[in-house]
């Protein structure tokens, strides 16, 4: 058995000929002035539902291109705003970072202030080992500037280090939290001598360094008393402050004590620092 052909008919030719149609309708209904009103009957039924619906889809048409043109225009908008605000995060940012250094320089000046007697040249650091702390650090200052291996660094009010490598244009400073780092110091209020230790690992931990070998013979050295370098010091200048004590206890031996002390110094967001150029041997 032979399969009928399907004919599929386009909507499109549909409306194609009911438009021709009915144009020849309207014509013939012109040109004859007569009036057919069973014919205008179905004139009506067939033409204005046809009508409704272009009318329905021409207005879909036109809202739809509406609500995407008002959806263009919020994301323009919103594209426009959030790029004020990023503008506005950065001004924001700039004046925080500008506010920070402007802080840091008077630090800086008063901390040239408080050693007035030493003579001094402002540094930038411009380099450091990788990790959180500033224990080994390059700064923007070098043999051509004076700078010289053995001289002392300050920042923050206190002592940050010392100088171990001097190039023409450069500086390398190890600073006082370092593991190798080793600095004869005192207690300020009582001249007692101790020595203070670098510790990453104390650092890390909660903040501080270690000092050990302060003779055990009275207990007026308590948390808080200032400690600064000692005259003693083959490497530092003498009176910088150091850090304040922040725990104390007895050692093994029982015959010196040991702690440990909040270095002065931020050695998270260094910055700026003082290079002192006197040296501790010209100085004796």
């Amino acid at each position: 058995m032979r399969k009928k052909n399907k004919i599929n008919i386009r909507p499109r030719s549909v409306l194609i000929v009911l438009t021709i149609l009915l144009f020849g309708v309207m014509l013939a209904n012109y040109i004859f002035d007569f009036k057919l009103t069973s014919l205008n009957t179905v004139t009506g039924y067939v033409f204005v539902p046809v009508q409704n619906g272009l009318g329905y889809v021409g207005s879909a048409i036109s809202d739809s291109v509406t609500r995407y043109a008002k959806m263009s225009e919020v994301y323009d908008e919103n594209v426009r705003l959030k790029a004020q605000v990023d503008e506005l995060n950065d001004q924001v940012n700039s004046l925080k970072l500008a506010q920070y250094d402007v802080e840091k320089l008077k630090s800086l000046l008063e901390l040239g202030e408080t050693y007035s007697q030493y003579n001094k040249k402002s540094a930038t650091i411009i380099g450091k080992d990788p990790g959180n702390w500033f224990e080994n650090f390059t700064i923007n200052l070098g043999t051509k500037d004076g700078i010289e291996v053995g001289m002392n660094v300050i920042s923050d009010e206190g002592l940050c280090g010392i100088v171990v490598d001097a190039g023409a244009n450069y500086s390398k400073v190890k600073s006082i939290i370092d593991d190798l780092s080793s600095v004869s110091a005192m207690v300020l209020s009582t001249s007692d001598n101790l020595l203070v230790n670098g510790s990453l690992t104390s650092m890390d931990s909660d903040g501080t360094i270690e000092f050990t070998n302060l003779r055990d013979d009275h207990d007026n050295v308590v948390v808080g008393d200032q400690i600064v370098t000692s005259y003693i010091s083959s490497e530092y200048l003498p009176g910088i402050l150091v850090g304040y004590v922040s725990e104390i206890h007895r050692q093994s031996n029982n015959l010196t004590k040991a702690g440990r002390l909040t270095p002065v110094v931020d050695f998270e967001r260094l910055k700026y620092v003082y290079v002192i150029t006197d040296m501790k041997e010209d100085m004796e």
